[in-house]
């Protein structure tokens, strides 16, 4: 990533508080959900918060450090909406299926970084890696308390259990497919689906 306007640094921010950057921080996040990182456009952003694309600049070099930002605050926003206990996989699995389902644009904006920014390097400070880190280590904790098959890498557990939980959200084709010809063609059906997939692979503590 370039080390120019549109690096992944973040300016300080100008005078006018908080509030400004939080306006630009949401309307980013549905600019960005709607049209992706290439095709996000700075002045639609600058007029849904209220502001200049001057002002928008002061607070972030960039597009991509915009959408940093608020990819970094949405991914903690969905570890303390779902809150993953390492003890109930299945329930922390339906928590994020709930989450997706009722937020769909959310998960664009996070399917858009990975397709447009691929490869990127997480700086030390990344609170997604962080929450990441914390997730393994609660794994391991309850592998070695003997609550969790240890033959499993703990990495490999969150990726999977992410996985299946999100198997809908990134396919909304086989959901429009599920609604016309599955058995049972509501979301609950679904979800029931994804928590059982998981139990099946990792179950409950007991």
């Amino acid at each position: 990533m370039s080390q120019s306007r549109d690096s992944g640094q973040t300016a300080a921010p100008a005078s006018g508080g908080d509030t400004t950057r939080e306006r630009i921080l949401t309307a980013a996040m549905e600019e960005f959900a709607r049209h992706g990182i290439a095709g996000a456009r700075v002045d639609r952003i600058a007029k849904l918060a209220r502001t200049s694309k001057e002002r928008v600049y002061a607070y972030f070099r960039g597009k991509e450090a915009l959408y940093a930002a608020v990819a970094a605050r949405e991914y903690l926003v969905i570890a303390e909406a779902t809150q993953m206990d390492p003890y109930d996989l299945p329930g922390y699995a339906g928590r994020l299926f709930d989450y997706f389902v009722a937020r769909p644009d959310h998960h664009r904006l996070i399917i858009w970084g990975r397709l447009e920014l691929p490869g990127t390097a997480a700086v030390a400070d990344d609170p997604t890696q962080a929450v990441i880190a914390r997730k393994v280590d609660q794994l391991r904790r309850v592998q070695q308390a003997g609550q969790l098959d240890p033959a499993w890498d703990p990495a490999d557990v969150l990726a999977l259990v992410n996985q299946i939980a999100t198997t809908w959200a990134a396919q909304p084709e086989l959901s429009e497919a599920a609604a016309a010809h599955a058995v049972d063609p509501t979301t609950a059906a679904r979800r029931a689906a994804v928590v059982t997939a998981v139990e099946q692979l990792f179950p409950r503590a007991r």
